[in-house]
Formats: C-alpha cells, structure tokens, sequence
C-alpha cells in the first residue's frame, strides 16, 4: 500500500513512478471546464464550450486509461492523501483518494461512457439557448462522479455522493422554464434526500463504533470489532442501503427516476448509464467487506433488488414513452445487480454493471435521435412513431444492437453479465432469486422489442409534417451510436475463459477477504454442466420474450387489445404503475404537510403566542411599576425613609 501526503509526495523520487500517482489530473480537467465555461461560457466561448467539455473528458479518460493499465500492471491499489481535510481535536481525516481494481472499473466506465455522451451533446444540443449553462453542469456532474469513485474515505465519497445528488437536480430541471420539469428536478433531489438521510447516519455510527471511516481501516479493523451477524453492523449496512435505494432507484425509493425523463436525452444516457444510479451498487461492492459480515443486510440487498428488476419490468410493459421505458428498464437492470450483491457475487454486479453501461448509454443516445428527428425536446410516443428503419438505419441499427444486448442474447454482452447473475443465484441458493430473475429477463426481452417494433417496424403513424422532416442524425450523433453498439457486442468478451484475461479475476483480489468470511463458495455438483444448462434456458426465456413481442406488435397487432380487455385488472395496474406515486402522494406527500401544517399551528398557537402573552405580562408589570415613580424628590426621601426603618428593626429583632 502506498501512502503520500500531498501531489508532491505522489511524484517523490523516493517512490518508483506510478502512472496512477497522475489520477489527481481525472477529476481536474473537467473541473477546469467546468470553471472556464461558467465564467466565460455565455460570452467568450459560447458554442465552443461542448468542444471544452469533450476535450477535458477525454483528458480524464486518457489519464484513466493510465491508471488502468498501472493498477493491472503492478496488481497493487494505491492510497494518497493530499491534505488534511477535517480537524477537529483528534479527529483528522485527510482529502485523499484510493484507486484499486474496483475503481479503476468505475474510472473506465464513467471515463469513457461519459466521454462518448459529452460528444453526442455537442450535436443534440446545438442551437439550445442555454448550451453553454448545459456545458458547465456536466462536466461539473462528472468531476463530483469521479470523486464518489476516488475517495479514500466515505466523507469524500459522501462529497461526490451529494454533488451527484445535485448536479442531478440541475440538470434533470435544465428546462428550468417548464413546470413538469422543474417538478422532476426538484422530485430527483428531494426523493434522494431520504436516503442520504439514511447513508449519513451509517457512516455516523460506523465512525462511532469503528474509529475510522477511512476504507483501508475498515478492511483492516472491521472483522474485529464486529461479530458476525451483530445487531450493530446490521443496523450499519441497513442505513447505508437506505441510501442506496435512493442513489440507485430501489424500492421503495424510486419514483424520481422515471421524471428525470423531463432532461435533455443525453443527461438521462449519463445518470441511467455511467454515474449517478451506479454510485448505490460501487458503495456496496467497496464495502464488501461489511456487508459480508451482515447476512441478513444481504438478503435484504438481494431481495429488493430482485423484487425491484421485476416490478420494474412490468411497469415498462405498458408505458407509451420511449425514454420512460428506458427508465423502467434501467431501474430494474439496477435491480439485477443488486441481487448479484445480495448473493454475494459482488464481481458479476460490476460485471453487469459495466456492460449495462454500454448498451443502455446507447438505447438511450438512439431514443435521443429518435426525438432529434421529431424536433422534440420531450419524450415521443411510441404509437405515433413506427417506421423509422427507412429514415434512420444507423440509429435502427445501433438500437437493435443494444436491445439484443440487454434481452440477453449471446454473443452480446447482456448475456455474459446478466447469466452469471442468474447462475450464481442458482449456485447458491437463491432458487426464489433466480426464478424471479429469470421472469425478469422474458419481461426485458419483451419490453424491448416491443419498444423496438413500435419505433422501427411497421409504417409511420405520426402526421404528415413530422414524417416530412424525419432524418438519420448528424456523424457527431451517430458516430457514438457507433463505439457504444460495438461495446455492446463485445463488452462481455473480457470475462470469457482463455480469450481474455477474465475480468473476475482482475476484481478478486477487491473481494477476496469479503469472499474468506463469507466461507468457502458453495459448490454444484456438475457445475459446468448447470452453468450450460441454466444459460440455454435463460437463452430460451429471452428468445420467447423477443417473438412474444413481434407476434403482438408486428404480426397481430391486435393481440395486446385482446390481452387488455380479457386482463384489464393487470393492464390498468402496469398502466398506472401500480399507482405508487399516487400511494407516496396520500401517504408521504400529505402527511408531510399535514405535519407541516400541524407544526405551524404550534408554532402560531402556543410558540408565538406564549412569547407574546409572556411579552404583554411585563409590559403590564412594568406600567405598574412605572406608577411607583412619580418624580417627587419628597416621595423618594420618604421611602428611603421607611426602608431604613424597615432594615432598622430587622436589626434589631
């Protein structure tokens, strides 16, 4: 382990240069654009400020790629600290990072993913007033991004946790002038304060019984302070899921998720794909360790994930918007690593979590150009579309590519990730688990290629004048289209036996310990032939999802009437989502005002009005008092007088 106070000490000529003693430069480019675009966006740079903000993500992508290839390289994490950050009395904590396997994962795919979504703005954005103010709070997005994967401690990552949480809120509400989506904005960050509610007082408590909220002191320590299964470290892993569900859009907070729509297409590729709803699934994988430690933490994590990739899955059968769709579907993507960690198959959900990355970043970037050849800065419905395969065969493309991915379908790269998932489940235990997975993969596959077949197939069904004006993106636009469909296909090669080194085993060395107390892995018997066996049938659920869906919206169209008016109970409730907005509104919403109001009668009632009542009984005491002074020099020497005759005879007695 390699410790330094300050850039200075991480290029000492002590130490054998590191490429990773550089990683300070990640987090820096993009703050640099994030100020120069600030201050000089709206009236010296202007247009150019997507450009600066590209350019300044690719530095931290190359600077990235660098501390990759250093971390595989030496196999050794790296641990800095700059300066002292917190003092108070005995309590020091430094400002520091730590980059070892698991972050340098999170690194490439916050990194690279960015740097592609950051390039398609340039040209989904151009001619928007606010282009400059737009290139300001994404790179500022990524540089709180990279400090939530860097930090050394769980302060600094709570900084980029909190700033995430904000520059959410800002960019969700960028049509700042619309009521539906400043009502995102403010849903996102109110919803996510709930759970940060929950992340802050689990570091609290861990500090209180720890010492120590430093990561490398809580691998060390922790297994000594807390027995496994303890109430204590229950409680602590409890809380700091509850800050998860909130970040990562689990039940039973993740309502905001589907109203970050109201953004711009390419911040809902960056939040959905590389950053904010993965910060949830990296602060659990970072603290392995703990949660291995808490089993019944784990079967909570496991359970509200697979519980929330269901529902969410059913819900995205019946929704009319694109892009909400892709928001179900990323909710309930979220939901499948989540199982992954409950399991504790922590590396299949960074696994899944980087392959998601490609192929959701790349839905949601062939939606955006969906809705950049309507003209629209709102979602489309997906009825009034249909066709498109004439007038967009890259985007078609692109979007077919990704959808196979997701449903699962080998070679692509959803299979590999989301397979082993389900397998590990399996291996483990977890039969509920894995039945409830394995629905949800029909459900994916079905989702999708609905959404697919109302987008692409058929002919067109919106007006005369949208279909006058529909277009194949620019080369800005459909080049990223480009690199995230290839990532899809491929993605999920990098843990293929003897193709490459598996990825796996470049993350065991994050988990090993977590995976040592967790005792030894359970074994199947004829493992390799279950893992076959599981696979195919996993390859037959997403297959029969995929005809299901081109049976109901390409070739009997009139199947999903018929489906609606035989199940209407089932129809309605997906339609409507289960009516658990609705829930939060009767129950959350109007109970806080109802405490709301309740709290100002108190404070108007008995607060205000004691202070008040108290206020006028001295006023009246002191009217009396004021009538004992009379400004008569006879009336003052006469009570001296008798005062002196008073104090005479108590003397005396």
């Amino acid at each position: 382990m390699e410790n330094g106070q300050g850039i200075i000490t991480a290029f000492s000529t002590a130490e054998p240069f590191r490429w990773v003693g550089l990683v300070w430069l990640v987090p820096l480019f993009p703050a640099a654009a994030t100020l120069l675009n600030g201050l000089l966006g709206r009236k010296v740079i202007r247009y150019r400020t997507g450009q600066l903000a590209t350019v300044a993500m690719l530095g931290a992508l190359i600077v990235s790629l660098l501390c990759i290839w250093d971390i595989a390289r030496t196999g050794q994490p790296y641990n800095v600290d700059y300066f002292i950050w917190i003092g108070v009395g005995d309590f020091q904590l430094p400002f520091g990072f730590y980059v070892d396997q698991l972050t340098a994962v999170m690194l490439f795919v916050v990194s690279f993913v960015g740097t592609v979504i950051f390039l398609y703005a340039i040209g989904y954005m151009h001619g928007h007033p606010g282009y400059w103010r737009f290139f300001t709070y994404m790179p500022l997005f990524a540089v709180m991004m990279f400090l939530l994967v860097l930090g050394n401690s769980l302060p600094v990552l709570f900084v980029g946790w909190e700033g995430v949480g904000l520059c959410s809120y800002l960019l969700i509400g960028y049509f700042f002038d619309r009521d539906y989506a400043a009502q995102a904005g403010r849903k996102a960050f109110i919803v996510n304060r709930i759970g940060d509610f929950g992340f802050l007082l689990g570091m609290l408590l861990l500090y209180w019984t720890l010492g120590s909220v430093r990561f490398t002191d809580i691998v060390e320590h922790a297994p000594d302070i807390y027995p496994a299964g303890s109430v204590m470290i229950t409680v602590i892993t409890l809380l700091l899921f509850l800050g998860a569900t909130g970040k990562s859009a689990q039940i039973p907070l993740f309502v905001w998720l589907p109203d970050a729509m109201a953004g711009p297409t390419p911040v809902s590729a960056l939040i959905h794909a590389a950053t904010m709803v993965t910060a949830g699934v990296y602060m659990i994988a970072r603290l392995n360790l703990l949660y291995s430690l808490a089993p019944i933490s784990l079967l909570v994590v496991g359970t509200v994930g697979a519980l929330t990739a269901l529902m969410a899955a059913t819900i995205a059968f019946t929704q009319r918007e694109a892009k909400r769709i892709l928001a179900y579907s990323t909710i309930s993507q979220l939901g499948y690593m989540f199982l992954a960690l409950g399991v504790g198959a922590f590396d299949a959900g960074i696994f899944h979590l980087m392959t998601h990355a490609f192929f959701k970043a790349c839905l949601f970037l062939s939606a955006g150009s969906v809705l950049h050849a309507f003209h629209e800065d709102r979602d489309v419905d997906i009825f009034q579309a249909g066709g498109l395969r004439r007038y967009m065969p890259m985007t078609r493309l692109a979007f077919l590519v990704s959808a196979v991915a997701i449903a699962g379908i080998p070679p692509f790269a959803g299979f590999f990730s989301k397979d082993e998932i389900l397998f590990e489940a399996f291996a483990g235990g977890y039969i509920l688990f894995w039945g409830i997975g394995l629905t949800a993969a029909f459900c994916t596959a079905f989702y999708m290629f609905r959404l697919y077949s109302l987008l692409f197939s058929g002919e067109f069904r919106g007006t005369e004048h949208q279909r006058r004006h529909l277009h194949e993106c620019p080369f800005i636009m459909w080049f990223p289209l480009v690199i995230l469909a290839l990532l899809s296909l491929v993605g999920g090669w990098v843990n293929i036996p003897g193709l490459f080194p598996k990825f796996h085993a470049f993350l065991r060395p994050v988990f090993a310990e977590a995976h040592e107390l967790a005792g030894p892995h359970r074994e199947l018997a004829g493992a390799r032939i279950w893992e076959i066996s599981l696979a195919l049938l996993s390859v037959l659920v997403a297959l029969t999802g995929i005809f299901a869906a081109r049976l109901c919206y390409v070739q009997l169209p009139k199947l999903p009437h018929w489906f609606a008016e035989t199940f209407p109970s089932l129809f309605i409730a997906s339609l409507h989502k289960y009516w658990i907005d609705e829930a939060y509104q009767a129950t959350v919403v109007k109970g806080f005002y109802s405490a709301c109001r309740l709290a100002q009668w108190c404070d108007n009632r008995i607060i205000v009005a004691g202070l008040n009542a108290f206020a006028a009984l001295i006023r009246h005491l002191s009217e009396i008092g004021t009538q004992l002074q009379t400004g008569y020099v006879r009336h003052y020497a006469l009570a001296i007088v008798i005062g002196v005759v008073f104090l005479l005879i108590g003397m005396l007695l």
